[in-house]
């Protein structure tokens, strides 16, 4: 791995200068591409490193704090698992309630994603999303059926965003250019439904 380039690469974030240690570099180059499918997959990446797990643990608190990681999280590969239908809910909601509906679609299984966004008036009216994934149409639509009834929008606007194809499915990647990317997956563009 190139060192210096991928320090480079991490400087530019938001535009920033980012000093990282040899060992940061170190740690995002080995957690990019994922981290292992163990019951303890910190301690495996510290052993990977040859430091503690409670080390990788604080060094990506503090990457994080500054802004270097800006989140980890899961990139599920859903119809792998048999999650045909892959609904984007768009909702409408009074900005001072976003925050209650968020807590409220956390509670269910079948939202696997839920985020605001800024509204772009006057075309588009909404501010509050969350995916959810079923094995059908049917099965989102029942997902938001009750998300109306349980979470009570009865008379909030929304609109269902269906995908018809998968856009290539991965982590953020900081560096690696001897590293060549397969193809994308057939891309994944949305339609109503």
């Amino acid at each position: 791995m190139d060192v210096s380039d991928l320090r480079t690469r991490l400087q530019r974030i938001r535009g920033d200068t980012v000093p990282l240690a040899a060992a940061d570099i170190a740690l995002i180059g080995a957690i990019e591409k994922g981290l292992p499918l163990v019951s303890r997959p910190y301690a495996a990446v510290a052993e990977q490193l040859g430091i503690s797990e409670a080390q990788v643990l604080e060094r990506l608190a503090a990457l994080r704090e500054r802004g270097v990681i800006k989140r980890m999280g899961v990139v599920v590969r859903h119809r792998e698992l048999g999650y045909r239908a892959n609904g984007m809910v768009v909702w409408d909601v009074p900005d001072d309630a976003v925050a209650g509906l968020g807590q409220c679609f956390s509670r269910y299984d079948f939202v696997t994603l839920c985020y605001r966004r800024p509204r772009q008036l006057p075309e588009w009216p909404y501010n509050l999303f969350c995916m959810i994934h079923g094995k059908s149409h049917d099965e989102v639509h029942q997902g938001i059926a009750r998300l109306v009834r349980e979470c009570g929008l009865q008379r909030v606007p929304h609109e269902v965003l269906f995908s018809r194809r998968r856009f290539k499915q991965r982590g953020a990647r900081y560096h690696c250019p001897e590293r060549r990317e397969p193809p994308h997956a057939p891309g994944e563009a949305a339609h109503r439904g």
